[in-house]
């Protein structure tokens, strides 16, 4: 039996993917298990930033070694051409912080059109969006993938990127950067306050959720398309 890792940052990622599989929760992270033919996927989460990754990653090798590994979840565009509520694949990875570049078995010769995704420490808001489209030539922009796909180059796995865009190149959006913990964890309760106080954040915040949800379904339609195509893993 094959097990495939599938790695996000927080639930809403993965609500409409894992609709049905086998839940538990161990230590805080979230897992989430299903079979298909002799395959097993296992979907993770721990929270916001590569630590986190690292540990949803860990906690689903505590049952076995796994077979290839994915990340999947929301990111920004950096680019006018990725669209809101769209999935794309990613070509390859680009850690922000060490330079390191990792390539996706979709980021083929075949394949140039689809984008490469930089891996941030921070949320990037427009500014920071402008500065990555600049410096990288990017498509899109998150906080996990690189872990995903250094840990998957050391076990020497097939690594695979899709993530859906929640948040347009032009967005602008408040800075969430002070509502998550060091351990990469949404601080609601204390977002609902800032927003409750802060009405003109209201309409970018509605079409955020409305994009991020059309995203999530986005996800599951194009990561169930590559489980299920031969060769993939």
């Amino acid at each position: 039996m094959k097990r495939i890792a599938i790695v996000a940052a927080i639930p809403g990622e993965l609500v409409p993917l894992v609709r049905g599989w086998r839940h538990e929760a161990r230590y805080g992270i979230h897992l989430w298990r299903s079979n298909s033919g002799e395959d097993e996927w296992i979907a993770a989460c721990a929270g916001m930033g590569q630590t986190a990754a690292t540990r949803a990653f860990a906690e689903i090798e505590k049952d076995g070694p796994v077979a290839s590994a994915v990340s999947v979840g929301w990111a920004g565009a950096l680019s006018e051409e990725y669209k809101p509520g769209c999935a794309y694949a990613v070509s390859g990875v680009i850690d922000v912080r060490t330079g390191e570049r990792f390539q996706t078995t979709s980021g083929t010769a075949a394949t140039p059109a689809l984008p490469w995704l930089v891996t941030s420490p921070v949320v990037a808001g427009f500014d920071e969006k402008q500065r990555l489209a600049g410096a990288y030539r990017a498509g899109l922009v998150d906080m996990e993938a690189a872990a995903i796909a250094r840990l998957a180059a050391m076990r020497g796995i097939p690594f695979a990127c899709i993530k859906g865009v929640s948040d347009g190149f032009g967005a602008r959006l408040p800075d969430f950067n002070r509502f998550f913990s060091p351990s990469g964890h949404f601080r609601l309760a204390r977002f609902v306050l800032f927003a409750i106080l802060q009405p003109w954040w209201w309409p970018s915040l509605v079409r955020m959720g409305e994009n991020s949800s059309k995203a999530s379904q986005a996800i599951r339609g194009s990561l169930r398309d590559y489980l299920h195509r031969p060769g993939a893993n």
